[in-house]
């Protein structure tokens, strides 16, 4: 089956070393990092709900309604879903690329033969890989996120390397 989210991670430099370090650590000690990581996300979250609804296009307050966060060991925010949004009642996964990458073509009920003469685009036009929306909150962020989970890593490690 086709995944009908876009999940984000945030880089994090040296992130697999840390996770590795963390498996000789209690399984509380796991759970504390991903209470942190929640937290940091919670708060890029936040941004990316503003971001999608001011930047998806006409699509986007739509789409800012689906974003939430993943319980992970890093901070990671989701989009997208089976949702059915909007007075065509399109499932949110349908319009999510079109909304943040914008597309070059027609799709869903705009592709229909009496629409070939309208002038009007349901996205914004296809830039390759840069995105309208979401994903460059996510880059502008990463450097405070990454040091932000970093801190919190160390907080945990501190915290319980002294209860052994």
């Amino acid at each position: 089956m086709a995944k009908t989210s876009l999940t984000v991670k945030v880089h994090i430099e040296g992130v697999r070393e840390v996770l590795r370090a963390f498996s000789v650590l209690p399984k509380d000690a796991q759970n504390a990092i991903r209470d942190h990581s929640q937290k940091l996300a919670q708060k890029l979250a936040t941004k990316a709900v503003v971001d999608v609804s001011a930047h998806g296009g006409p699509q986007g307050p739509l789409l800012a309604t689906t974003v939430k966060t993943v319980r992970d060991r890093v901070p990671a925010i989701q989009v997208g879903g089976t949702r059915r949004l909007g007075r065509h009642r399109a499932p949110a996964y349908g319009m999510l690329f079109g909304s943040i990458f914008g597309m070059n073509g027609r799709s869903g009920w705009f592709s229909a033969a009496k629409y070939k003469s309208a002038h009007g685009h349901q996205y914004r036009p296809h830039q390759g890989q840069d995105a309208y929306a979401f994903f460059p909150l996510v880059e502008r962020e990463a450097a405070t996120i990454s040091r932000e989970w970093h801190a919190a890593v160390d907080d945990v490690v501190r915290k319980f390397s002294a209860g052994d």
